[in-house]
């Protein structure tokens, strides 16, 4: 299978905000298409490539922009910073852009909304949460992935395909999720989870002051998406919900999961008070 990268820009180097990470990393920003600038945030395997699957119709649409998350990073707002640079080069000449984050990145974008609001003209989430639960959880799988070799988590993908992805996901797709994220470093995923031990925005939901598309697969696994999605949705001032029927927690290798025409149908409705009437 080719891949839709092949034209990638190349990375720049970034530095971490002041006062916090002051570790240098190649952000490998890739940059497709043109029109208003779409920034696409990466879960807890930190890669921007694993939307790879969604870049061809975004891209006949918007100027996407992704990116990987800074492994060495302990704080939010470390990552915070991070994405205001990437958006600062999705958007030359200085605008707002579209915001994507699925799962942990949706954490970000959410967090990204309340502290960059001047940089979002809209935000859209995927199977994200406003604070991760049960705690617990989090702290086993710590101690877990501090205890044994990090080769080990290959095997643990393999054996949880079947519940991770959508059951509409093609073994293909499946295979290349696995080689995709064969480059998370164990120092990553550790971090981002304990950036999640400290994460919860539950009391702040009302603050965030632009439209937003709360999207929830029924079938996720992980995380209880739509209880999640239904209560931001209840508070989030200007929140649309959609559920994603028969999709799991990672649906967008699935080949009838197109997020650009689910963004264009969410804007046209909002766009059009009289639709559904």
């Amino acid at each position: 299978m080719s891949s839709p990268y092949v034209s990638r820009r190349p990375g720049y180097g970034l530095g971490a905000a002041a006062g916090t990470d002051a570790v240098q990393y190649d952000p490998r920003i890739a940059i497709e298409g043109e029109g208003p600038p779409f920034v696409c945030v990466p879960g807890m395997d930190g890669t921007g490539l694993l939307f790879y699957r969604q870049i061809p119709e975004l891209s006949c649409k918007y100027r996407v922009a992704t990116y990987t998350l800074r492994g060495s990073a302990t704080h939010m707002r470390t990552l915070v910073e991070d994405l205001a640079s990437v958006v600062a080069q999705a958007s030359p000449s200085g605008g707002k852009a579209v915001v994507f984050g699925e799962s942990f990145g949706g954490a970000l974008s959410m967090s990204f909304a309340l502290a960059r609001p001047e940089l979002v003209e809209r935000l859209v989430v995927l199977n994200a949460f406003p604070y991760f639960r049960p705690q617990l959880r989090l702290k086993l799988a710590i101690a877990w992935i501090r205890t044994f070799p990090w080769k080990t988590m290959a095997l643990v993908r393999r054996l949880t395909a079947t519940r991770m992805h959508s059951r509409y996901t093609h073994r293909d797709e499946i295979r290349r999720f696995l080689e995709l994220t064969g480059g998370t470093t164990k120092e990553g995923y550790l971090n981002r989870l304990r950036i999640l031990q400290e994460y919860d925005l539950r009391e702040r939901l009302g603050e965030i002051g632009v439209p937003t598309l709360l999207l929830a697969a029924d079938r996720d696994h992980l995380v209880p998406s739509v209880e999640q999605a239904s209560f931001m949705a209840e508070r989030i001032p200007e929140a649309a919900l959609r559920v994603l029927k028969g999709h799991g927690h990672g649906c967008l290798l699935a080949p009838n999961l197109h997020l650009a025409r689910i963004v264009t149908e969410w804007l046209g409705s909002a766009s059009d008070p009289n639709q559904g009437d």
